[in-house]
């Protein structure tokens, strides 16, 4: 950890985990000042950066004017992910900003209940089309959990992904495949993820805690076919899912 900068200007927020872009403005202390969130499907690298821009140009506020920014992890697909994280980086070396990264479902389990107003104890998001990924709330040690202890999950898609009687699912990019009450509350989770985001960063950075840009990686649950995971990327569990990890 590399202890940033007393921030001295707003915080920028990307997430890239989903069929979503989500990017955020907030204040220093991770007030939101403005939001925007589209469906990208794949096409994040042609629309992210013109996203950003815009948003900045909307609030008048120059790139350079930035105090740290906050971008999202994962777990999510590869190619969401490997454009969000490499776009953030890429403005953090070019503007000397410190940047923290988020556990995407972290933030969505974080952002469910409090637009919902209810506890939220598992997330679900798709594997690009090949399953589901079951995440809960990080532990003290492990970035993101399926169970205490585990790493999250992939179950084929129309199982049973074997939720705990407490447990209720936060269905993200599974419309159709997840009870509607799952959809229900991840489609609220997403409209609350950068504030989310917004808020574990600023509470991050305002501590004088940053992530070093050559060691913050995203958590992939898919890699392009033809393509074999290194560990640690290996250690994502698999059950009855076709087309490889």
């Amino acid at each position: 950890m590399t202890p940033p900068a007393a921030l001295e200007g707003p915080l920028l927020a990307v997430d890239t985990a989903t069929t979503h872009a989500v990017i955020a403005l907030g204040e220093p202390d991770g007030t939101v000042l403005a939001e925007r969130s589209w469906v990208a499907g794949y096409r994040h690298g042609e629309e992210l950066l013109p996203g950003i821009e815009e948003l900045l140009r909307d609030r008048k506020v120059r790139p350079s004017a930035l105090g740290g920014l906050v971008v999202g992890t994962g777990p999510g697909a590869f190619t969401g992910l490997r454009v969000g994280l490499a776009t953030v980086k890429g403005l953090a070396y070019a503007l000397g900003l410190p940047v923290v990264g988020v556990a995407t479902s972290e933030a969505l389990l974080a952002a469910a209940p409090a637009a919902a107003g209810a506890a939220s104890d598992g997330a679900a998001s798709d594997a690009a089309g090949r399953g589901l990924v079951l995440m809960q709330p990080a532990g003290p040690s492990d970035t993101v959990l399926s169970r205490p202890g585990q790493r999250p999950r992939i179950v084929a898609g129309g199982s049973d992904p074997g939720l705990l009687p407490d447990e209720r699912l936060v269905a993200v990019d599974l419309d159709g495949r997840a009870p509607d009450a799952s959809s229900a509350l991840g489609a609220v989770a997403l409209t609350g993820l950068g504030a989310a985001l917004l808020r574990a960063g600023a509470a991050r950075l305002g501590c004088g805690d940053s992530d070093d840009l050559a060691l913050l990686v995203p958590e992939y649950v898919t890699l392009p076919r033809g393509v074999r995971a290194q560990v640690p990327e290996a250690a994502v569990e698999v059950t009855g899912v076709g087309g490889g990890t």
